[in-house]
């Protein structure tokens, strides 16, 4: 999305929504019941993305141009397809090789965090993540709070641990990670997040390429953060 990103309110789902809807779903008589499935599916995506959950599943089905009854037939409830949706955009959009880069000390931890972080950044800087991410706190899922729990237990305490390590504090298995580290890891991610939430939900472009913010805020971030870690032994 760097690079070309694509301008406010702009959400690909418009760009590309006809070109994948050429041929209706009743057409394609001989796709798979997983292939229908999967259309279905990063349908809803981009649908609850543009109209957030409230959308109707019979406003969805008319976009794909089937009938309802045939929706449920893959999908049997509303809830079940949001459940779809979240796996796909938010659970298997995870990397587990970014836990691995957190954690490789053959390589300084400035280093690291940028490379997670531009990784990261890839994935959740879209019209799409951004927008399902906000609609369904807003509509209280329960999603946020699942996906959140995921990440902190494969990102921010790994972080913390990494970030202890650096600065020769005792590990998070003799000190529990404290309230002050988690609230500043969050500081940091908050800020990369707020990144999209400016372009896809306030409609601001960005004057600066995000590769530099980040390495910026990254910076920053290391600059100050050892003021709340624990102090060394002695």
């Amino acid at each position: 999305m760097r690079g070309s990103a694509l301008k406010p309110g702009e959400s690909g789902v418009k760009q590309g929504h006809k070109a994948r809807l050429k041929t209706p779903i009743r057409e394609q008589q001989r796709l798979d019941p997983s292939e229908r499935e999967a259309i279905i599916a990063r349908e809803a995506v981009s649908f609850f993305a543009e109209h957030g959950f409230e959308g109707q599943t019979r406003e969805l089905a008319r976009r794909l141009q089937i009938t309802q009854p045939l929706l449920y037939r893959y999908f049997p409830s509303k809830e079940a397809l949001i459940e779809r949706v979240y796996q796909e955009v938010f659970v298997e959009r995870w990397k587990p090789s970014w836990e691995k880069i957190i954690t490789d000390r053959s390589v300084p931890l400035k280093a690291r965090l940028v490379h997670f972080y531009r990784e990261y950044a890839e994935v959740i800087l879209t019209y799409e993540w951004i927008r399902l991410f906000m609609f369904a706190g807003l509509k209280d899922l329960g999603l946020n709070a699942r996906y959140l729990k995921m990440l902190r237990e494969r990102a921010f305490e790994r972080v913390i641990g990494e970030l202890r390590a650096e600065y020769g504090r005792p590990s998070i298995d003799k000190v529990p990670v404290t309230v002050l580290e988690i609230e500043m890891v969050w500081g940091l991610h908050a800020a990369i997040f707020y990144l999209g939430v400016r372009q896809f939900i306030y409609s601001m472009p960005l004057e600066a390429d995000v590769d530099s913010i980040i390495d910026a805020k990254i910076a920053t971030f290391l600059g100050g953060v050892r003021s709340v870690l624990p102090k060394a032994a002695g």
